[in-house]
């Protein structure tokens, strides 16, 4: 059996049991329906099934056991859950291509490619390893590249671009890079001592975006009021980690947040135009009027 097979075994046996427990001949079944949709064979005896339950809690920290009161096998613990769904996603995307050779006129990507990813491997790795990273870096408020000398601490994913959480050498502060800004990435052999008790995804937290707070503020409690038809999407897709739901019914969706009022999120809440009234802080209620005027005054 390939490799590729193998993996694909793996994957397919993951998704069965994200979707419900299964006994062994469920999974079978599962398994011999997808080798005839896929092309490849992807069955499995029971001595082969308990060997793939060990190599899938090596490759993605997914735990399976056997319920024996239910006499069924189920994922118990799921370690860095978004890496592994990343993982696989990109897996089942690649498969798809793959198995589906002239298949171009059916599929329409965005064009807007995310830009700096050829550095996201080089960070990875030193972050990983603590090395020290020097860049030019130019943002978008600046005419010219400067050298940036930084630890990094953590690649973070925002809006489909990435950023480097780093702490900046020059004032020892730790900022936000955009991984498309960069150039002349040189991986040092310079190392350093990673901060004790430090954790850059608590600095976001109570953010929205990459934005992790303004110097002085603290995380307050937004109230949001959604029409219905727009709060369908926000219930399936939430703006953040703090979201409550207060009212959800046929005339209404309405949220509750615990987060910095920043760049990020009044963009944000922008750009649901009519289908979104801000309804707490009055501080948040007054600047969205005056952006929602100032753009009325753009078409006077």
């Amino acid at each position: 059996m390939s490799q590729r097979e193998t993996l694909l075994r793996y994957s397919s046996i993951i998704k069965k049991l994200r979707s419900a427990p299964a006994s062994l001949k469920e999974i079978q079944l599962h398994l011999d329906n997808e080798s005839d949709l896929q092309g490849y064979d992807l069955n499995t005896s029971a001595r082969t099934f308990q060997r793939d339950l060990d190599d899938i809690r090596s490759l993605f920290q997914i735990d399976i056991r056997y319920d024996f009161s239910g006499k069924k096998y189920q994922i118990e613990s799921a370690e860095n859950e978004e890496y592994n769904e990343r993982i696989l996603d990109a897996f089942d995307t690649i498969n798809a291509l793959h198995l589906n050779e002239g298949m171009s006129k059916f599929l329409d990507f965005e064009k807007r490619r995310a830009s700096g990813l050829e550095h996201f491997h080089g960070i990875l790795y030193a972050i990983k390893n603590r090395f020290q990273l020097n860049f030019a870096y130019q943002s978008f408020w600046q005419n010219d590249a400067f050298i940036r000398k930084t630890n990094p601490y953590l690649l973070k994913e925002f809006k489909g671009r990435w950023y480097l959480i780093a702490k900046d050498l020059n004032n020892e502060q730790v900022k936000t890079y955009a991984l498309d800004r960069f150039r002349n990435l040189d991986i040092t052999k310079k190392r350093f001592t990673y901060p004790a008790g430090l954790d850059p995804r608590e600095k976001f937290k109570n953010s929205f975006g990459i934005i992790n707070s303004v110097e002085g503020s603290v995380p307050e409690r937004i109230v949001l009021s959604f029409d219905a038809q727009q709060g369908k999407y926000v219930k399936t897709q939430p703006l953040h980690a703090s979201q409550k739901i207060l009212i959800d019914d046929e005339s209404e969706f309405r949220i509750e947040l615990k987060v910095y009022i920043a760049f990020d999120l009044v963009r944000e809440l922008l750009s649901y135009g009519a289908a979104l009234k801000v309804i707490e802080p009055q501080s948040l209620v007054n600047m969205i009027k005056e952006e929602h005027q100032a753009a009325f005054g753009r078409y006077l």
